[in-house]
C-alpha cells in the first residue's frame, strides 16, 4: 500500500507542475501578442523624435 500512495503523491506532484509550466508558456505567449499588438498600433506606440541622449558628450 505504501508503493501505491507514493505513487499517487507523484503523479499529483507531476500534474500540478505541468499544469505550472502550461500556465507559465500560456503567460509568455500571451505578454508577447500584447507586445505584437501594441507594436502594430500606432496610438500605443511612444514618440520617438527626440533622442534619448544629446547628441554630443557633454563637456566636463
Amino acid at each position: 500500500m505504501f508503493a501505491y500512495e507514493l505513487h499517487q503523491i507523484r503523479s499529483a506532484e507531476l500534474i500540478r507542475e505541468a499544469d505550472n509550466y502550461r500556465l507559465a508558456r500560456q503567460a509568455v505567449s500571451a505578454r508577447r501578442a500584447a507586445r505584437r499588438s501594441a507594436k502594430d498600433d500606432p496610438e500605443g506606440q511612444v514618440s520617438h523624435s527626440q533622442p534619448r541622449r544629446h547628441r554630443f558628450p557633454r563637456a566636463a
